[in-house]
């Protein structure tokens, strides 16, 4: 009876979290799947050889999910908010580095980069629609427009990604 009692309090305090640190995890996720897959699209032209992309995206994401989870941290602390800004850095680097760690798992996975690349782009289509989905029933926003938005950014952020790593590897002369 105890057990239930803990467990009924520790659920009303994840929820309670979810709610307000929605906006820390917005960040790390959006900021994830936008950073990583327009630099694994990048990297895909630049290298072509998927466990050198994986490295390559795996130490930037680790990077980028520090600096973020240090930036939020920073920035909650110099606000008025009630928000504890550990908490919100932690909760913006553990969305970011699980959606890196999901993102760069087909170049884990497989040996032909541009699989891996739409792979990569599925994942993030997925991510992309269930987190959109949860953000409009939970506040009650339309989800057509929000899922678009979020997907032409991301659309236009891994096509712009690709074409400079085409360019860099031309000006570079890579061949890999």
């Amino acid at each position: 009876m105890k057990e239930e009692k803990i467990i009924k309090e520790l659920n009303k305090e994840i929820n309670k979290d979810k709610k307000e640190y929605i906006g820390a995890i917005v960040l790390g996720l959006n900021d994830a799947l936008i950073e990583i897959t327009g630099t694994l699209a990048g990297l895909t032209l630049a290298l072509q050889n998927s466990k050198i992309i994986a490295v390559v995206g795996l130490i930037t994401g680790i990077s980028a999910s520090l600096s973020m989870s240090a930036s939020e941290y920073l920035s909650i602390k110099s606000e008025k908010t009630k928000n504890k800004p550990i908490k919100s850095a932690f909760y913006t680097g553990f969305v970011y580095l699980l959606t890196v760690l999901l993102l760069i798992s087909p170049y884990l996975l497989l040996d032909n980069v541009f699989n891996s690349l739409i792979s990569t782009l599925i994942i993030a289509l997925i991510i992309i629609f269930i987190f959109t989905y949860y953000i409009s029933v939970k506040r009650n926003y339309p989800f057509k427009k929000r899922f678009f938005d979020m997907l032409w950014i991301g659309l236009g952020v891994v096509t712009i990604s690709f074409i400079i790593g085409y360019i860099i590897r031309l000006i570079f002369g890579i061949s890999v």
